[in-house]
């Protein structure tokens, strides 16, 4: 048995942990869920996550849950992967706004433009309006990555929501975003995690 077990559903956001996971490289167990069998509201699992989503990360004694917090927490787990910036690096300050950018800013963006709702006085929202959330990605693509020769979490966290945003119609196929994600697909862990989860939704 494993230290590290994802709590994962096939496919879904708990997939973007299992490309950090594949990226990161340690032994992990997977315990899949059934989302249309309602697994995540049963009370064993929402023991683990009472919000009763996935993904959540058992690491020994240590449960975390949030994708984007999920892979901070890898990352400085597993610095060896060389997938943080450290505490002390000029760097690590960009490298956080971009982990959190995804979660608070874009995927709500995105969200407010799928169901075509409204958005509110921006004042009120952490997101401000779809199209200064699209702007701030494609000039924040400025090298090959969010850092620029580096890899990060940060690129895995906001670049699967790129990814999966273009896929759905929700993010503009500009030529800084199509670049980034066939940089991103290209990625020998993101084509694990892909195959695995393409076995496990037909299983």
């Amino acid at each position: 048995m494993a230290d590290l077990t994802l709590y994962h559903a096939s496919p879904s956001r708990s997939s973007v942990v299992l490309w950090m996971l594949e990226e990161v490289g340690e032994p992990y167990d997977l315990h899949l869920l059934s989302l249309n069998n309602g697994d995540n509201l049963k009370p064993d699992y929402l023991a683990i996550n009472p919000m009763g989503k996935v993904p959540a990360l058992r690491h020994e004694d240590v449960v975390v849950t949030e994708s984007a917090a999920i892979c901070c927490y890898l990352a400085d787990t597993f610095p060896r992967a060389g997938l943080n910036v450290p505490i002390g690096d000029p760097r690590r300050g960009p490298y956080l706004k971009w982990m959190f950018f995804a979660p608070s800013c874009l995927e709500p963006a995105m969200i407010d433009r799928s169901l075509k709702r409204e958005g509110g006085p921006r004042r009120m929202l952490g997101w401000a309006d779809y199209d200064t959330v699209i702007d701030v990605v494609g000039k924040g693509i400025t090298g090959p990555y969010l850092l620029g020769d580096q890899f990060t979490a940060a690129d895995l966290v906001l670049g699967s929501t790129v990814r999966w945003g273009m896929m759905f119609k929700l993010i503009p196929e500009r030529p800084e975003f199509i670049a980034y994600v066939k940089r991103l697909e290209a990625r020998p862990a993101l084509k694990r995690a892909t195959e695995k989860d393409m076995q496990l939704a037909a299983a």
